[in-house]
């Protein structure tokens, strides 16, 4: 299966193009049936390998992770009901979430009644398929919708998943891109969800073309992408890297980034991380939808990364926040549900964010008593009167009355309440003309 790949430079695609491109390669993967363990995952890799260059990890079944272990792989060939009449009223060729995830092999004949305890529905959302999954509880089970259920007739049914749970491994993929320092910036996806867009084709196609944008930009920091199962597969990268997670100094999970609502960040557990005002002054710009949250220790993988023992700071980024759209972890978040406006909004979220953790540094006055005569210099109007201070000059202003050493730009960009660009390009400016050195 072949994806379109953008061109290496991160300014060289406008926002049409990267938005259809992350799109596209979302409908590539929209029909994998992904879990935690598996072939879905394997082959979801070898997609994401198109556009970004990962190692591959493996984890074997029976591996600890800290308070966990690796389960055994799940393999599906087949899975119906079949009615009396030969016809499959049920089919996992339909869709891969008509099956519970990690359901155990069984083939038998039913009646109706019993059926009805080994299928999920969602009665307030009749038309449309739940996602249910039972990874370690050894169960089997089905999910339709509650009009389909409801319209089945009384008779006995055959059942059959044609499954499969043996020792296997656990599969992730990660891409790094050097930077000039060891510090890194970990960005983050969850990679085991079956055919749902939104939750996480959205993200998977976020993260792969941002890292092959990334491969033609000169970086301060190290910047790691990590695409692994839900759960396990970031515990299985903090289980043997526990002697790196210092040298994160930024990190942030990424789902559910293609539908129109939000922008949403939960902020990490620390809750004023630099990674947390840095996304919370962007979203200040992103109208009247857009929040920044508190954590909670419920959500994605930022609980693992925020857990007491590493206490990283490590938020989570979405549109829509998990739980609270209608079409989540529903048949209705498909491929009609995301649209590539709202993934390439969100590409340049996070490029925004990228931009500012790059730029951001600690300005010192070079005259530092009493405020530096700018008129002279060109950087301030040459009459005085009210409409002298103007909105060109307000930056400057700023910049140089918090240049004492202990401000960053992103606490001047806060402090003043304007845009970032505007405080970065008026130290450029007062460092052009000798008044400002980093500190």
């Amino acid at each position: 299966m072949e994806v379109r790949v953008l061109d290496s430079n991160m300014t060289g695609a406008g926002e049409t193009d990267v938005g259809q491109a992350m799109y596209e390669l979302a409908s590539s993967l929209f029909p994998i049936c992904r879990s935690l363990t598996g072939q879905g995952v394997r082959d979801t890799l070898d997609v994401l390998a198109q556009t970004v260059e990962l190692q591959r990890h493996v984890v074997a079944t029976g591996t600890p992770l800290f308070d966990w272990v690796v389960p055994p792989e799940w393999t599906i060939r087949d899975a119906f009901i079949k009615a009396p009449d030969g016809k499959r009223v049920l089919d996992f060729a339909a869709s891969n979430l008509h099956v519970v995830g990690y359901s155990m092999p069984i083939r038998r004949l039913i009646d109706l009644a019993e059926l009805k305890r080994h299928v999920f529905t969602l009665p307030d959302q009749p038309d449309l398929v739940p996602y249910r999954t039972s990874y370690y509880g050894r169960t089997w089970g089905f999910c339709m919708s509650h009009t389909k259920l409801m319209s089945l007739p009384d008779a006995v049914y055959e059942v059959c998943i044609d499954s499969e749970l043996k020792d296997g491994q656990l599969d992730y993929g990660e891409y790094i891109h050097r930077g000039r320092t060891e510090d890194e910036i970990l960005l983050t996806t969850h990679i085991c969800h079956p055919s749902l867009a939104n939750d996480n084709c959205s993200g998977l196609a976020l993260l792969a073309m941002l890292a092959n944008a990334m491969r033609g930009r000169d970086t301060r920091y190290t910047y790691r992408f990590l695409f692994a199962p839900g759960t396990l597969g970031p515990l299985a990268w903090l289980s043997a890297n526990e002697d790196r997670v210092g040298r994160v100094k930024h990190g942030m999970a990424v789902s559910c980034v293609g539908d129109g609502g939000g922008p949403t960040y939960k902020r990490s557990r620390r809750d004023n991380a630099v990674i947390d005002r840095v996304m919370t002054h962007i979203l200040t710009g992103e109208g009247e939808q857009a929040r920044s949250v508190p954590f909670s220790p419920y959500g994605y993988d930022e609980r693992q990364f925020c857990s007491p023992g590493f206490d990283m700071p490590f938020g989570l980024f979405q549109n829509s926040a998990f739980g609270t759209f209608p079409e989540y972890h529903t048949s209705a978040d498909n491929l009609d549900f995301i649209r590539p406006e709202h993934l390439a909004r969100s590409y340049r979220i996070v490029t925004d964010a990228i931009d500012i953790l790059e730029e951001d540094w600690i300005p010192v006055s070079l005259n530092p008593k009493g405020e530096p005569q700018l008129g002279r210099r060109g950087l301030y109007a040459s009459v005085g009167g009210p409409s002298s201070g103007g909105h060109s000059t307000m930056p400057m202003l700023w910049v140089l009355n918090l240049a004492d050493g202990r401000h960053s730009l992103i606490d001047m960009a806060e402090r003043s309440g304007l845009p970032f660009s505007q405080i970065i390009e008026a130290a450029r400016r007062l460092r052009e003309h000798d008044l400002l050195r980093p500190g």
